[in-house]
């Protein structure tokens, strides 16, 4: 089959890939689309420079969707074609975190791997789902158009879902880069909470985006961000700062921006760092560095998006073209998400 595998010395679209055949508790996907992700260039990149937990060789791509195409002996939950998302984080499934459905958090797989990264994901006509759990069913949604809510989606509701106590009717949360992630995450923000919301990004068609899905007020990242964003909160701090791009220049900024017992979330793996102490952010303030989210996070989020309250932002291109889709994505030319369809 075809399928986008990373290699030691890069990834390559390869025409001889095997098509899995699932044993005890396995399923086979016929996969409908899979995300293309800013995580995967950084993968990409460390693999080449020789210092990357996930070793290589496998199939890129942990956004997927598809349908059942056939599983192992005692299967009992689907069947073949069943419309399914898949969740792509692989745990032990014994320690607590795994029990409690966050195998993101596995206790004793350090680190987490998952499908697309370390594990063959779904940038292939067909991928192997391990067991039948990491599986939830799609309804009617559209699968292309869902791919991206299994990890974009999922990621960012996981991380809002750490701040909801002070996402009160009178809070202001901050969301810096309104890509991929941060195009959902505000979309979650406006369905679940009547939070007032600051987009930032250094594009100003994105920022038109964020306006257009109910920011309350945009600011073009730059040297006078800070001091915009304070003017609107009338000179006081955010209750929550989301950074969905992780530089430094957004790590610093978001680190000014949070209030006094708020909550600054770094998803964006931009390389930025913080140091954490006394006086470098303000008292009482949280740090936290979500990764990925729960099982029963991801069907609320399919949930919400089933009844409307969330939609990602999708340019689909076929396998053939994933080449393309990582350079527009590298370049800054994608909004809200490329999703790769194998079955198109």
């Amino acid at each position: 089959m075809l399928a986008y595998r990373l290699f030691e010395d890069g990834p390559r679209l390869v025409n001889d890939a095997p098509v899995p055949e699932p044993g005890e508790g396995q399923v086979l996907v016929k996969v409908a689309g899979s995300g293309a992700c800013h995580s995967d260039l950084h993968v990409i990149e460390a693999t080449a420079a020789g210092n990357c937990f996930f070793k290589p060789p496998y199939t890129l791509g942990h956004e997927s969707t598809g349908w059942v195409e056939a599983v192992g002996a005692g299967v009992q939950r689907v069947q073949p074609g069943d419309k399914v998302a898949v969740y792509c984080a692989i745990g032990c499934g014994k320690c607590r975190m795994c029990l409690a459905g966050f195998e993101s958090y596995c206790m004793r797989s350090r680190p987490v791997n998952a499908l697309g990264l370390g594990y063959d994901g779904g940038m292939a006509e067909y991928m192997l789902v391990p067991v039948e759990r990491y599986l939830i069913p799609l309804g009617d949604l559209d699968p292309v158009e869902a791919a991206p809510l299994t990890d974009a989606g999922m990621t960012p509701y996981h991380a809002i879902n750490r701040s909801r106590p002070l996402l009160t009717p009178d809070a202001t949360v901050v969301v810096m880069g309104i890509g991929g992630l941060g195009h959902l995450a505000l979309q979650i923000l406006r369905s679940t909470s009547a939070v007032r919301v600051i987009a930032i990004d250094v594009s100003d068609d994105k920022l038109a985006l964020a306006k257009e899905l109910g920011a309350d007020a945009t600011v073009r990242a730059g040297e006078s961000a800070l001091r915009e964003t304070m003017e609107l909160m009338h000179g006081e701090q955010a209750d929550v700062v989301l950074d969905f791009v992780g530089i430094q220049s957004t790590i610093d900024l978001g680190r000014k921006l949070v209030r006094p017992g708020g909550d600054f979330t770094i998803v964006g793996l931009g390389g930025g760092t913080m140091s954490y102490g006394q006086g470098r952010i303000a008292v009482g303030a949280r740090v936290f560095t979500p990764y990925f989210g729960g099982i029963g996070e991801m069907r609320e989020l399919l949930a919400l998006a089933a009844r409307g309250g969330i939609a990602a932002h999708v340019t689909r291109y076929p396998l053939e073209r994933v080449v393309e889709a990582y350079q527009a994505l590298h370049d800054g030319a994608i909004e809200g998400r490329a999703v790769i369809c194998p079955s198109n």
